[in-house]
């Protein structure tokens, strides 16, 4: 039995011994995980915002006629044509307009010989007005010295009195002269104003986008304009955008718009909403594009408002873990990982903007960072790809 006891002890020490000088063994025997590695690197870091809506006029012009009762006689344009500041589009029956101005030129002609003779009347009644004034003196002269009668001196004094409210309507009458030959100037002006008229014309250069007017029709019988044009032939995208993006837009902020049919146009956001409507949550935003003759009102426009955009360290958008205790990046160095905070900023092309933690040239684990704590050790997925291959060699 001491024997057999013996056995057992010194047989239990045996495997207490093996057992000691396996485990170091199988410690550094245990396979380092393999991991998807990425480098901070300096790229462009853009914010965008979506827009879509349709192409209208930046400033549509409406052209109605301004005299109303004539007939349409001649149509010079038709809508698509490109026209001119004071090019004739349309002509109206001038006849009877014409006899207005002939009339209106004749009353004018008459006031101005109105004028002239009631200044000759003042020349008139102020020559008879010094006689009448001249003989009164004498009258007086004469009935103190006692050579003429009380009754001759008061028609002296009649006479001078009647000379002079003569002159004083002569000088009236200019007035209502003067007065008529200004009524018959405006008269005149209205009359050449609606000749001119007779010819509608654009008061503006653009494109004509719409055409009304019909051979025949009466000039004012309807509420729709004769023509319609484009001014400059400029056209923009009434862009929605919505409510949530606003803060973010600005006048001149560069857009990369998507038309239908035409591909991609330039532009920049000309005006920011203003009001947001209640049902829709949506703003209209006003994006001025780059001339293009293909641009037609109506057409169907999306694309993207660029908010921002600058040079910045970035790594792949996987790499940035959030929760509520906020950002965090796991860096690898040296084959360790160590826990960083950051501070992210832009999301743009599967890449994170760096703003602080992390600087450029550093390795950060790009996928599955969660599942790595501080201290752990890592190696390139890379390396782990090549390693059967090097063993297979001789």
């Amino acid at each position: 039995m001491r024997a057999l006891f013996s056995f057992l002890v010194a047989a239990g020490l045996a495997l207490s011994a093996f057992a000691e000088d396996a485990a170091p063994a199988e410690d550094s025997g245990r396979a380092i995980p393999a991991v998807t590695l990425a480098t901070a690197r300096i790229a462009e870091m853009q914010a965008r915002v979506p827009v879509s809506g349709t192409l209208v006029a930046r400033q549509p012009v409406q052209i109605f006629p301004q005299v109303s009762g004539y007939e349409i006689t001649e149509i010079l344009v038709e809508a698509g044509d490109t026209v001119e500041k004071g090019a004739v589009l349309a002509r109206l029956d001038s006849e009877t307009l014409s006899a207005l101005l002939a009339q209106a030129e004749a009353e004018y002609q008459r006031a101005e010989a109105g004028v002239s003779q009631a200044q000759s009347a003042i020349d008139a009644t102020a020559a008879a007005l010094t006689q009448a004034e001249t003989s009164l003196r004498r009258m007086r002269q004469l009935r103190e010295s006692g050579n003429v009668s009380q009754a001759v001196l008061d028609e002296a004094v009649a006479a001078e009195a009647a000379a002079r409210a003569e002159a004083a309507s002569a000088a009236d009458g200019v007035g209502v002269a003067r007065a008529a030959l200004a009524l018959a100037e405006a008269s005149r002006r209205v009359a050449r104003l609606n000749m001119q008229r007779a010819e509608i014309v654009a008061p503006v250069a653009g494109l004509v986008s719409a055409r009304n007017a019909e051979l025949g029709a009466l000039s004012g019988a309807g509420s729709e304009p004769l023509f319609s044009l484009i001014a400059e032939g400029s056209v923009e995208l009434a862009a929605e955008v919505i409510e949530t993006a606003l803060p973010g837009l600005a006048v001149g902020a560069p857009a990369e718009i998507s038309v239908a049919g035409l591909g991609r146009i330039e532009g920049e956001v000309r005006l920011v909403p203003a009001t947001v409507d209640p049902v829709t949550r949506l703003g209209l935003a006003r994006i001025a594009l780059d001339p293009d003759p293909r641009l037609r009102t109506g057409l169907f426009a999306s694309g993207w408002v660029i908010t921002a955009r600058r040079q910045s360290v970035a790594i792949p958008a996987g790499a940035v873990l959030s929760d509520s205790g906020g950002d965090r990046v796991q860096v690898v160095e040296d084959g360790v990982v160590r826990t960083r905070e950051v501070r992210a900023g832009l999301l743009w092309d599967g890449q994170r903007e760096i703003l602080e933690g992390v600087e450029e040239g550093e390795t950060v684990i790009a996928r599955s960072g969660a599942f790595f704590r501080e201290g752990d050790r890592v190696r390139e997925a890379a390396a782990a790809q090549q390693a059967p291959e090097q063993a297979a060699d001789p």
